[in-house]
């Protein structure tokens, strides 16, 4: 179209639609909340030590208070074959490794044999007194099956193997992922190897922060 001068009339350009401008809006939005919570449930993804459990004196505390160190999680007894060799060794562990970078977490269990059939209070008397066990020792739980707590059961499905004997042994690292498990018949001498190497990275890994 030609104005009165006889020049080209020229319309200005249309940079964006306006009608479109609001739906794009509402679509990043709607993608910033969908990315906000994919982030959120991939940091809630639990691991072992985002469970609350007993402990032998009978209260709630949360196993988060050994995030950042190994931890070899146990299921006791105190009438099993393996006993005296297995609270010995691991008593000897805790002593050697612990307990700032490493804890034997020990879970009576009464599940095999009807071997750790005795109070809270005995069961700790007696790992005392008899091996001077310094580690954390918890309530008497059920460590397999449709009644396992929920700390075992991630555990076992970690892992894909469910206890069944006393003395199975989990390896878990500073994240709360599980790297190994072993069960009665692997002595704790023969793991030991495993779980120095996990302390020794943590201790590398602080040196080198310093």
């Amino acid at each position: 179209m030609l104005d009165p001068e006889g020049s080209v009339e020229h319309q200005p350009a249309s940079s964006f639609p306006k009608v479109l401008l609001i739906p794009l809006a509402m679509l990043l939005a709607i993608a910033a909340l969908l990315l906000l919570a994919f982030s959120a449930t991939r940091q809630k993804e639990p691991d072992f030590y985002t469970f609350k459990v007993v402990n032998i004196r009978g209260k709630l505390v949360s196993l988060e208070k050994y995030r950042g160190s190994v931890s070899l999680v146990v299921n006791v007894a105190s009438e099993c074959g393996y006993t005296d060799s297995h609270y010995k060794a691991l008593q000897q562990l805790q002593r050697d490794l612990g307990p700032y970078h490493f804890n034997v977490l020990a879970f009576p269990c009464n599940q095999f044999g009807q071997q750790e059939p005795d109070t809270n209070k005995e069961i700790e008397s007696f790992a005392r007194k008899t091996y001077g066990a310094s580690f954390p020792m918890f309530s008497k739980i059920t460590v397999s099956g449709a009644g396992a707590i929920p700390a075992f059961k991630y555990l076992i499905e970690s892992t894909g193997e469910e206890p069944t004997w006393n003395f199975w042994k989990y390896l878990v690292d500073p994240n709360g992922k599980v790297v190994k498990v072993w069960d009665s018949t692997v002595s704790v001498e023969e793991i030991r190897p495993h779980v120095k190497e996990l302390v020794r990275k943590i201790i590398l890994k602080k040196k080198e922060e310093l």
